[in-house]
């Protein structure tokens, strides 16, 4: 399985209050809120375990590295400034996973703020 549906239905309860859909991509699943990705799962290819993807913006970018379990995003070899990819270290505990989707969601109220 490319994904844990257990860790994508964690994600889809804290995504209930909002419109989204999810879309299978890059090995995992994603979930886009106001048609813009917000946050995703995936397994990691060298641990075999559940990693995050979160869709953070560049404001935060650099503070939000320093939190734990977090890295830069480089699925394409390239680093993608403004994703960030937790290990599941960093989002195992409901209040972690609260924080990531949180950090995605107020990015992406910014973002359709101006479109």
């Amino acid at each position: 399985m490319a994904y844990s549906e257990q860790q994508a239905d964690r994600i889809r309860q804290r995504l209930s209050p909002y419109s989204f859909i999810e879309k299978k991509m890059m090995g995992g699943l994603i979930f886009m809120v106001r048609d813009a990705m917000c946050v995703g799962i995936d397994i990691d290819r060298q641990t075999q375990k559940d990693r995050l993807m979160v869709r953070v913006g560049t404001l935060q970018y650099e503070e939000l590295l320093q939190q734990a379990g977090s890295k830069e995003m480089d699925f394409t070899g390239r680093v993608m400034r403004g994703f960030l990819f937790v290990d599941a270290e960093g989002f195992d505990l409901d209040s972690d996973l609260d924080f990531w989707i949180g950090r995605a969601l107020e990015f992406n109220a910014l973002l359709s703020k101006t479109s």
